[in-house]
């Protein structure tokens, strides 16, 4: 079996050295395991995107792998927004393993011409009370701990990607 680069994978206790799957909260994000890995290759690049149906245009976030309105698998990716405004927020000083405190959430508004509508996502690289109602935030993707997966007879290390959003006026 490879080694991991990393001993650390956050929110996931390591037992005599091993990985335990059930127990990791980042998502599987090599193509052998998921349909919508070219959302989680776009997020390595810094890009947020979805998909939108080529056939009647609509666009589903998440990103899936057929349309929700028509059921067509014609489906394209798009960008998404990079900023957005905090509507609501939520600090949690006594966060769920795997974060440090505090924990900050929000809910976001988009502009009204985009189809996503609202989003509640993580706020990073801000301290407590520095993000307030009425602020703009920006997308951010960061690189989350590796994951060994087992690929016919031999186990491959994905890298993996996750996103937030953080203040603008840091």
């Amino acid at each position: 079996m490879a080694e991991l680069k990393s001993c650390q994978i956050v929110g996931t206790p390591y037992l005599e050295g091993k990985y335990c799957a059930v127990m990791d909260m980042w998502p599987l994000e090599a193509p052998e395991l998921n349909r919508i890995y070219p959302f989680y290759d776009n997020l390595k690049q810094g890009r947020w995107t979805t998909t939108k149906c080529k056939k009647c245009g609509y666009v589903s976030y998440p990103p899936g792998v057929t349309c929700p309105n028509c059921w067509s698998d014609e489906l394209e990716w798009i960008d998404l927004p990079q900023t957005a405004k905090v509507v609501a927020l939520n600090e949690m000083a006594g966060p769920p393993t795997g974060f440090k405190a505090p924990l900050i959430q929000a809910w976001l508004g988009f502009d009204q011409s985009h189809p996503l509508k609202h989003l509640f996502v993580r706020i990073i690289n801000c301290e407590s009370g520095q993000v307030k109602v009425g602020d703009e935030v920006r997308f951010v993707s960061f690189e989350v701990d590796a994951h060994p997966i087992d690929v016919k007879k031999d186990t491959k290390i994905c890298e993996r990607y996750y996103y937030a959003f953080e203040p603008v006026n840091k």
